[in-house]
């Protein structure tokens, strides 16, 4: 009976030690995942990319044709500004300098057959073995998307193909997709700028009262002018000034969503509200240096036409660019016109229109 019990409880304790030592290795293999994991936090503003390619790619054809989409005139604006601002480092200038890799926004650019690639290494470690096959067979795989490489909150594109003539294809072929990626991915940080200061309450609810609309304004807004039909809100810096009108109107017939029929709503909103301090002076559209393009979207599940163009001031030399959308409320048989233009001289404008965006986006009946 003793031999019994010594050896049942030998058993126990060998079963005891065996559990404690498993816990023990799982413990280490769950902290060394957690050490492979990135532990700082992504940092950059909006609309910036770093591009990741060797030196001589870059400087030849694949990266003319990069920069060719990827710097395109924002539209549309009175000084031209490209759609995104390009950073260019080779992976050994990534290496020298660590906090290069904790930026937000990447596009890896390489042609995966080259063997003397430091790109091409890089593409190939990252990418697997499987998946460089896979690129070397199937000339539709070309891009891929990354998370969270080197720090997290980033988003890496890699971009590749066997040699730099179809790497040159590849980048015309997805700039789209690319380029609609990077901005999904930059639509926080463009959100917490617009509304660093939070939200209004008082005055988007002010808005919801009288214009029968919800609108987040944000925090710096205060309203300028409102009558029955509009208001008007400003934002106003030492080096920028920002505004919103929101004016509604009866829908008639389907030529108030044209271009002639949203640049009469808009100059005739112009013309009554908008002036300077010299007599004689108004706000139009100014479609003759510029164009102003339009195009039919759906905003939040309505109806509605976007406009961008210049606007300027008869009489006086003040101008800048301005967004539109006219909007169809099929409930109520009217149509809701927001505009929103900036005036900040000498200044870039891109990222102030892109906040404007940001704020006609929350449009909802």
């Amino acid at each position: 009976m003793k031999e019994i019990i010594k050896h049942n409880t030998g058993k126990s304790i060998c079963h005891l030690l065996t559990t404690l030592i498993l816990l023990t290795m799982l413990a280490c293999s769950s902290d060394m995942r957690n050490s492979l994991e990135p532990v700082d936090s992504a940092f950059g503003p909006a609309n910036q990319v770093i591009v990741v390619a060797d030196k001589d790619v870059w400087e030849g054809a694949v990266g003319d044709t990069f920069q060719y989409y990827f710097e395109a005139a924002y539209p549309i604006l009175p000084q031209p500004e490209p759609l995104f601002d390009l950073i260019h480092f080779t992976p050994e200038d990534l290496k020298a300098e660590p906090i290069r890799k904790r930026k937000r926004t990447y596009v890896v650019l390489g042609a995966i057959n080259d063997m003397e690639s430091s790109t091409a290494q890089l593409l190939r470690a990252d990418l697997g073995d499987q998946n460089i096959d896979r690129a070397a067979k199937e000339k539709t795989y070309n891009s891929t998307l990354g998370k969270n490489k080197w720090a997290h909150g980033q988003t890496i594109v890699y971009l590749f193909g066997n040699n730099d003539q179809e790497l040159t294809k590849n980048i015309k072929d997805k700039f789209p997709a690319i380029a609609k990626r990077i901005n999904t991915a930059d639509e926080d940080v463009i959100s917490s700028t617009t509304y660093a200061r939070g939200v209004s309450k008082s005055l988007s609810d002010e808005v919801r009262e009288k214009m029968r609309v919800e609108i987040d304004i944000p925090g710096d807004y205060v309203l300028a002018i409102h009558d029955e039909n509009t208001m008007w809100l400003r934002s106003e810096t030492d080096f920028l000034s920002s505004n919103i009108l929101i004016h509604k109107l009866p829908y008639k017939d389907k030529s108030q969503f044209t271009q002639a029929g949203m640049k009469a709503i808009r100059d005739s909103l112009g013309r009554k509200y908008v002036s300077t301090e010299i007599e004689n002076t108004y706000m139009r559209t100014n479609d003759v240096d510029l164009p102003m393009l339009t195009k039919v979207i759906t905003l939040n599940d309505n109806y509605a036409m976007e406009a961008r163009g210049i606007w300027d001031i008869v009489n006086d030399y003040m101008g800048g660019p301005f967004i539109s959308y006219l909007i169809h409320n099929t409930e109520k048989n009217e149509l809701l016109f927001v505009d929103g233009f900036v005036h900040a001289p000498g200044k870039k404008k891109r990222n102030y229109m892109q906040h404007l965006e940001q704020i006609f986006s929350t449009v909802k009946f």
